[in-house]
């Protein structure tokens, strides 16, 4: 018998949260009366990334694992260039408002890739949401140009996701083959093939590719201004955070990934790095639910 995305969260229903850009889709689990965790995926990926630890957490906590804008089940949209309407700041405040309809005005928030991003800045713009962080494998995004531009070849998608006619170049294929460099092996074995059928399908839809640029226009323009604004004011993140990276992906890099992020927005951070490559849930399940729950217990 084949595996249903819905067989990926035991116990958990699906939800519709109306916000401000549209509505958002998540899946909820867990006690109602727990403390309320928000999973935040990352690109070209959905919440069913979090699957391989959401049934263990939803055991002691009440766990939230969100579709962004322009991903999943959720609304897409037209963007605007990058502007405003996929800029992390705008993603983190509908993060904001989907909660709220599920009756949790503060929580804690973990992000992978992109969904990091909007962790991060959710945390910095509006701390009274936030009592805990985690990051999963990324940096903020003004070190993550610094590297683009001082390394010769480093990165080359977020510069090519950001160009104007990105959506044109942008196909299965060309998103497959991104997915398995950023693995430690090379291939699409550690993804749930309930899941990966659903990215594939996901991957063809016009709406969702613009999406995906979108997100990385802003990354380009809104979101680094917006990181340039929290360094300039000197904004921090004050709650406890874990900052989780896969160590033949951010772990081979000039820099230690929790060095990068307390010298410049969480210097409290607690580092832990997991064998394998970028997608640390699906790559090393059991390392990274530990640094999670270890997180959930500080």
């Amino acid at each position: 018998m084949s595996t249903s995305t819905d067989d990926l969260f035991p116990g958990f229903t699906a939800h519709r949260l109306p916000t401000t850009g549209g509505d958002l889709f998540a899946r909820v689990g867990g006690p109602e009366q727990a403390p309320p965790l928000l999973l935040l995926h990352g690109y070209p990926q959905s919440h069913l990334c979090w699957h391989p630890v959401a049934a263990d957490l939803a055991r002691d906590f009440r766990v939230v694992a969100l579709d962004l804008k322009g991903y999943g089940a959720s609304a897409a949209p037209a963007g605007d260039g990058g502007a405003h309407a996929y800029a992390k700041l705008t993603l983190a405040a509908e993060a904001v408002e989907a909660m709220a309809r599920l009756g949790h005005d503060r929580f804690a928030v973990a992000g992978h890739d992109r969904g990091a991003q909007v962790a991060y800045q959710l945390a910095l713009a509006s701390p009274q949401h936030v009592d805990r962080l985690a990051v999963l494998d990324n940096l903020p995004v003004h070190s993550v140009w610094e590297i683009i531009e001082g390394t010769p070849g480093a990165l080359p998608h977020w510069s090519a996701m950001a160009a104007p006619d990105a959506e044109a170049s942008l196909t299965v294929d060309s998103i497959e083959h991104l997915v398995r460099v950023h693995t430690a092996d090379g291939t699409l074995d550690p993804f749930s093939p309930a899941a990966l059928a659903e990215y594939r399908e996901m991957w063809t839809r016009p709406e969702n590719v613009h999406a995906f640029c979108e997100d990385y226009r802003a990354g380009a323009t809104s979101d680094r201004r917006a990181d340039e604004r929290f360094l300039a004011d000197g904004r921090t993140v004050d709650c406890p955070t874990t900052v989780i990276w896969g160590k033949a992906f951010l772990g081979a890099g000039a820099e230690s990934p929790v060095g990068c992020w307390r010298r410049t927005f969480t210097p409290d951070a607690v580092g832990v790095e997991v064998p394998n490559g970028h997608f640390v849930v699906e790559e090393s399940p059991r390392e990274t639910l530990a640094a999670l729950r270890d997180l959930m217990d500080r």
